[in-house]
C-alpha cells in the first residue's frame, strides 16, 4: 500500500546493544515509499524483576499510515509483560514472585496482542475515522532457556543454528487456506491475493475497518490480531536471528539472508553494519518497500575470521580486475555502467557472496568502474538494469 518517491530515501537509521549474553543490531530505511511506516523495538533486559535475564525484539511494518506501528513499539511488551496471563506465579515458601512458565508466556502473548488491540481501537482518531492504519509485528523473547516467536501478518523471524535455518515463521495471507476460511466465514472474500481485494495481510494489529463483523470474537473477523505463537529451546548451536519485514523477504529467502548474514558477521564484527548490507542489498534487488531488520547474535555466532577477511578482499580485487578487462575489451558503445555491471555479475556469478549475489557488490562495482571509467556517463543509481543497450545476460 502507498505510492513511491522519485528516488528512494536511503539514510539508515541504527541502533545497537548487548546484555544477557546477546548481541544486537539494527537497520531500518524508508527505501521508495512517501512515508516510512515501520517501528520496531529492542530490549535486552525487560525493565521488571523477575525479567532482567529476558530480552525482547519486535519489527512492525505500518500500512495506511505509521501511527499503529509506532503505538505497538512503544507498548507492546508491556501489554505482554503486564497482563494477568503472562506474570509468573508467587512461590508459597517465600511469597516473592517467580519466573513465568512456557504456558503462563504463550498465554500471555496473546492476551497482550489482544489487548494492544482492543485499546488502539478506542484511540479518538481511530474512533472518529481519521486513522485507518494497522501494523504487522513479529517479536521475540528470548529467556535464558528459551526463544519465543510471535507472528502476526507477513513480517518474519528466521533462527539459523548450525549455519542453517532451524526456524521461520510463517507469514499470514489472505490465500493461506486456514487464513481463508476465516475469511469467509466473517462474510469476506479473498479477491487478487487481499483480503476483500485490498488489504494484503490477513492478520494485523489496527485496521479496524475489518474488524466489525457483529456476533464473531476479535479472532474470527476479516482481519485477526491473534498471533501464531512458537517456542524453540535455547541450544549452543544457536548463531543468531532476525526479525524483518516483508520489504526484505520479498527480495530474499529465509536461506538465502541466513547465509548472506553468516558471510557478512565473518568480515565484520558490527552487527549494525551486517543489518545496512542487507538493507542495502535489498534495495539493489529491488525492494520498493519500507525495511527493518534486527538482527540478534547469541554466544554460537559466526566471528570475524582473518580467511574470510582475505577471501573477500580477493573477491574484490577480482571485480576490480574483470571491470578492467571488460572495459579494455569491449568497444566504447558498451562502456556505460549498466553493461558493465551486466558482464560482471554474468562472468562472476559464481564467486559472488553466498545469497547477496551480485548486488551486494554493487558498490564495488561501481567505485572501482567510475576510477577506471572516470568521463563516462555515470549512472549509478538503483535502476541499473534498465540500459537499453545490449547487455550479457544473467544467469
Amino acid at each position: 500500500m502507498g505510492a513511491f518517491l522519485d528516488k528512494p530515501k536511503t539514510e539508515k537509521h541504527n541502533e545497537g546493544g548487548v546484555g544477557n549474553r546477546l548481541r544486537y543490531g539494527l537497520c531500518s530505511m524508508q527505501g521508495w515509499r512517501v512515508e516510512m511506516e515501520d517501528a520496531h523495538t529492542a530490549v535486552v533486559s525487560i525493565p521488571h524483576n523477575h525479567l532482567k535475564d529476558w530480552s525482547f525484539f519486535a519489527v512492525f511494518d505500518g500500512h495506511a499510515g505509521a501511527r499503529v506501528s509506532a503505538v505497538c513499539a512503544e507498548e507492546l511488551l508491556e501489554h505482554i509483560t503486564q497482563n494477568e496471563d503472562f506474570r509468573g506465579k508467587p512461590d508459597l515458601t517465600d511469597g516473592t514472585e517467580i519466573q513465568p512458565s512456557i504456558e503462563d508466556v504463550l498465554a500471555g502473548i496473546k492476551k497482550g496482542f489482544l489487548n494492544l488491540d482492543e485499546k488502539m481501537r478506542a484511540m479518538p482518531e481511530v474512533v472518529s475515522g481519521e486513522d485507518k492504519s494497522g501494523s504487522t509485528a513479529v517479536c521475540s523473547i528470548v529467556s535464558p532457556k528459551h526463544i519465543f516467536f510471535a507472528n502476526c501478518g507477513d513480517s518474519r523471524a528466521v533462527l539459523c543454528r548450525n549455519g542453517r535455518c532451524a526456524f521461520a515463521t510463517t507469514d499470514h495471507k489472505p490465500v493461506n487456506p486456514r487464513e481463508r476460511e476465516r475469511i469467509q466465514n466473517a462474510g469476506g472474500s479473498v479477491m487478487i491475493q487481499r483480503v476483500n481485494g485490498s488489504l494484503a495481510v490477513s492478520r494485523a494489529l489496527g485496521d479496524f475497518e475489518y474488524k466489525n463483523v457483529e456476533g464473531k470474537g476479535p479472532c474470527e473477523q476479516l482481519v485477526s490480531p491473534e498471533p501464531e505463537i512458537s517456542v524453540m529451546d535455547r541450544n549452543p548451536d544457536d548463531q543468531f536471528m532476525v526479525l524483518a519485514c516483508d520489504g526484505i523477504w520479498d527480495v530474499m529467502s529465509n536461506d538465502e539472508l541466513c547465509a548472506f548474514i553468516e558471510y557478512k558477521m565473518k568480515i565484520t564484527p558490527s552487527l549494525e553494519e551486517v543489518c545496512n548490507q542487507v538493507v542495502d542489498t535489498c534495495l539493489i534487488k529491488g525492494s520498493r518497500d519500507n525495511m527493518s531488520i534486527v538482527l540478534i547474535a547469541f554466544e554460537g555466532a559466526p566471528s570475524v575470521t582473518e580467511e574470510s577477511v582475505k577471501k573477500d578482499k580477493e573477491l574484490d580485487e577480482r571485480i576490480e580486475s574483470k571491470v578492467k578487462e571488460i572495459l579494455e575489451r569491449e568497444p566504447q558503445e558498451n562502456h556505460d555502467f549498466g553493461y558493465v555491471l551486466h558482464a560482471v555479475a554474468e562472468e562472476l556469478h559464481e564467486q559472488f557472496p553466498p545469497g547477496g549475489g551480485f548486488q551486494s557488490k554493487k558498490s564495488v562495482i561501481e567505485s572501482v568502474y567510475h576510477k577506471l571509467s572516470p568521463n563516462d556517463e555515470q549512472e549509478g543509481g538503483i535502476h541499473l538494469l534498465g540500459n537499453k543497450r545490449k547487455k550479457p545476460s544473467l544467469l
